[in-house]
């Protein structure tokens, strides 16, 4: 195929002759064109979504203010109710005010309400939650206050207004509050002041701002605007809204912009000393005639939105007079590109050749290091079973001393009753000599049964687990290991398993790793003064799993030694090699199970978790 670089130095030359000039100009003249049909549909396609968003932005920021004010006016609901507030408008005296100055204080601290007091029939603060405060509202008269009239006359109001002590806006929500018989006795009224959400708001970045149906901004982000208006107004609209309102001379001027009622538009205003277009949303509260208001900036969306579609547009049409000018160039090189293409085939199959050759040698190399790889895991398994055979040997070596002893006794008394028997025969005792040929029978039985385990423990088993009885295997291990126990004077608590427990493991491999774990608890007991040695083998059913836990109340071990405790080489035996808890856990991980050591009290017990056999 045809480089870039020549496929430019052949346009270049036909530039100056040809139809160059021509498509040239139609190429500038519909570069233009679509730049500027293509940056009024962005504009406009930007200020719609922009003014979704605002929108969309709008009705959250009316929820996040309808969550507010629900959460503020249940309180009037409540506190009419209140049996305390009730008796302190029916008879006030210095404790019940007292204690209902407590309640409101410690009630608006956790609802985070400005204020919250009662007024008696007169107008005058019987209570009040900042009774404390040298602003205190308690003993003041608000019968001049249209929350009051309002409620006294209709039940309930709400009313914006600024503080007369405070001088802080906030919305006054006031309930009548009367007997059981109906007698009016005072109204509640609670102060929501929107410090927080304004706050909120501010840190948005987006200007907000809540006006009632008087067109005046209440709550706002920006607190220039407070308490001036949406609209112009009359004079006859100032006075109505004026009324029952102290406000600054400032107050009831126009926003520093045109709002325009329904859907979202463009506006521009000035924010920090900058004038920037902003996209104007609204949105209805939960509160009658009040609607939220957001501004989203739109400048730079609008700007950048513009920008990119023009240059898309200038790109497309360069595209495509790229094409036409290939198309007409492409008589001229449909001979070159051909003989290109026949190069470039023959390029390719050499190479694809040459890959095929490399592909080979890596697939060759990859089987040789698989094969390797199997022969490693064939040798390393082959090296574990020989490992855990050489530590049950090693086992039985360590506790062939007392087999022995256990051996040793019942053929001394082997020879001890045949001694009796023969005296018996010469006395013509047949039932005597009956009853020591029984004895004599029963300790061979023994005899027989210790070394049918020992051969047993000691020949090489396959590691297929099936169901095994786990207490079959502790009685092999102790078995084995009895003799040693009472040699050491080590008391044997047993607790076997359920009726009918199996688990999944192979028998001898089992054993080997209880005796491992019984002959280190018997080790760790004899070498420390201890008057009441005790070894502890208990199996229970945990679910779908079954314990069994060796414990014994000995020194334990240490913690430098507990967290290294299953790596290989790592004992607390002189002559140790530090090879029996890994092994041990090796055959218990072979099995599906677990070997852990858990803490105790005292001494090291530890447990070895396996699946129960169905």
């Amino acid at each position: 195929m045809t480089g870039p670089k020549n496929l430019i130095s052949g346009v270049a030359k036909q530039v100056s002759k040809g139809p160059w000039p021509f498509v040239i100009a139609v190429w500038l003249v519909l570069v233009i064109a679509s730049a500027v049909v293509a940056g009024e549909v962005a504009r406009r396609q930007a200020e719609h979504n922009i003014g979704r968003q605002a929108q969309a932005a709008a009705a959250l920021h009316a929820a996040v203010l309808r969550s507010e004010l629900e959460k503020h006016r249940s309180l009037p609901l409540v506190l009419v109710q209140d049996p305390e507030a009730v008796m302190l408008l029916s008879d006030a005296t210095p404790a019940r005010a007292e204690l209902m100055n407590r309640k409101l204080e410690l009630l608006a601290d956790q609802t985070r309400a400005a204020a919250i007091y009662l007024l008696d029939t007169n107008g005058v603060a019987r209570a009040a939650s900042n009774w404390r405060l040298p602003t205190s509202f308690v003993g003041s008269d608000y019968s001049f206050r249209p929350y009051f009239t309002r409620a006294i006359a209709q039940g309930s109001a709400e009313f914006f207004a600024l503080g007369t002590v405070s001088g802080r806006p906030g919305l006054y929500l006031a309930r009548r509050l009367s007997d059981r018989s109906g007698r009016l006795l005072g109204v509640v009224v609670v102060k929501v002041e929107f410090d927080a959400l304004e706050q909120e708001w501010r840190g948005s970045g987006e200007p907000a701002y809540v006006s009632d149906q008087s067109g005046v901004v209440l709550i706002t982000s920006v607190p220039a605007w407070r308490f001036r208006t949406v609209a112009p107004m009359t004079p006859e609209q100032r006075r109505l809204v004026l009324a029952g309102q102290t406000l600054g001379h400032d107050a009831l001027g126009p926003l520093p912009f045109e709002t325009v009622p329904g859907g979202s538009r463009l506006v521009s205003t000035s924010l920090n000393g900058q004038a920037q277009p902003w996209i104007s949303a609204q949105a209805p509260t939960s509160t009658p005639g009040w609607t939220l208001h957001l501004l989203s900036p739109a400048g730079n969306a609008i700007l950048v939105a513009v920008t990119n579609a023009r240059a898309v547009a200038a790109l497309i049409v360069t595209l495509l007079m790229v094409a036409v000018a290939i198309l007409i160039r492409r008589r001229q090189l449909a001979l070159a590109q051909a003989m290109a293409q026949v190069a470039a085939r023959a390029e390719l199959e050499h190479r694809i050749d040459e890959r095929t050759v490399e592909l080979r040698v890596a697939n060759d190399e990859l089987s040789r290091q698989i094969d390797e790889r199997q022969q490693a895991e064939a040798s390393r398994e082959l090296l574990r079973d020989e490992l855990v055979q050489a530590n049950k040997l090693a086992t039985l070596g360590q506790i062939a001393a007392g087999v022995a002893h256990e051996i040793n006794q019942p053929v001394a008394a082997i020879r001890t009753f045949a001694d009796t028997a023969r005296a018996y025969l010469d006395r013509d005792d047949r039932t005597g000599a009956r009853r020591t040929l029984t004895r004599i029978e029963n300790l061979t039985a023994r005899i027989g049964s210790i070394t049918d385990e020992l051969r047993a423990f000691s020949r090489k088993t396959a590691s297929t687990p099936s169901a095994v009885d786990p207490d079959a295997a502790v009685d092999g291990a102790l078995i084995l290991l009895s003799g040693r126990l009472r040699e050491s004077r080590i008391t044997l608590h047993r607790s076997p398993a359920p009726a009918g427990t199996r688990v999944l493991a192979e028998r001898i491999r089992l054993e080997q790793v209880i005796v491992n774990l019984v002959q280190n608890a018997i080790e760790a007991l004899e070498g420390e003064p201890n008057d009441t040695p005790h070894l502890t083998i208990a199996i229970r059913r945990v679910a779908d799993r079954v314990e069994i836990a060796i414990a014994d109340n000995g020194p334990g071990l240490d913690t430098a030694v507990t967290k290294a405790l299953f790596t290989p080489f790592t004992t607390t035996k002189a002559t140790g090699l530090g090879l029996g808890l890994v092994i041990c856990r090796d055959i218990v991980g072979g099995f599906g199970g677990e070997l852990n050591l858990r803490e105790g009290p005292s001494g090291a017990t530890f447990v070895i978790t396996l699946k129960a056999a169905h």
